[in-house]
């Protein structure tokens, strides 16, 4: 079945205020984020390999801002030690509902627990893996320390948090090469310029990137004994920090 197409910010004469994750965002959200984050595919399939590398029996797995459950599939899909479980974290309860009914469809048996809550108020516990892919860069910046420590304090020994978010560059120019290249992205994804522009200006202040370095000066403060990038096209990167 062909995901409904992204026509959100297509209409000249349709009104919208800042971008929220409600129903009209989580019905199209599959086609919105393949056709907006290059990679997008690719990290999610490295998620599930991370969770059968580094799930423990008897653990948990988290998936921070889950929406429709992609990592989270991803994650059920590899995990073959015994006695997991997965916790899967939205605000959103547009999000969480389809994502129900897309986990309900599938046949893996690791148990998932849909909880809706703000990323920063999830206690982490008894954890081998965390993933935050494309969660951070929407909790305000004065949190984000907070979410990191958090996560390092309750990942077991040897557990695993993957990170990806959209980043900005300390150099201007590449930050501005960069942007476009991500721009001529989506246009060659079938977005009109309106539609770029429109989306741009929803989300100017509510996704707030920040620098490589800020990502890997704030995991290595909070503890973690090594962090590097696997991933990166353009302004979307993925990190691997390991405790």
């Amino acid at each position: 079945m062909t995901d409904p197409r992204d026509s959100l910010y297509a209409d000249p004469l349709s009104e919208h205020g800042l971008f929220t994750f409600d129903d009209s965002v989580a019905r199209v959200f599959p086609d919105m984020i393949k056709r907006s984050v290059p990679g997008y595919a690719t990290i999610v399939s490295m998620t599930g390999l991370l969770a059968g590398k580094y799930a423990v029996a008897g653990s948990a797995l988290y998936d921070l801002g889950c929406s429709l459950g992609a990592s989270t599939l991803a994650m059920r899909q590899h995990i073959q030690q015994p006695d997991c479980r997965i916790i899967s974290v939205d605000n959103s309860s547009a999000m969480l509902e389809r994502c129900q009914s897309i986990i309900d469809t599938d046949t893996h048996e690791t148990p998932v627990t849909l909880a809706c809550a703000n990323v920063q108020d999830v206690v982490i516990t008894n954890a081998s893996v965390v993933v935050l892919n494309f969660t951070l860069q929407f909790i305000p910046r004065e949190l984000r320390d907070r979410v990191i420590n958090g996560i390092y304090q309750g990942l077991l020994p040897g557990g695993v948090m993957v990170l990806s978010e959209k980043v900005t560059f300390e150099d201007p120019h590449l930050d501005e090469l960069n942007t476009e290249l991500h721009h001529q992205f989506k246009r060659a994804n079938g977005y009109s310029e309106l539609e770029v522009a429109r989306k741009r200006s929803a989300l100017e202040t509510v996704l707030l990137p920040e620098t490589l370095n800020q990502h890997k000066h704030r995991i290595a403060s909070a503890g973690f004994n090594s962090c590097d990038v696997w991933f990166q096209c353009f302004n979307f990167a993925s990190l691997v920090a390991l405790k």
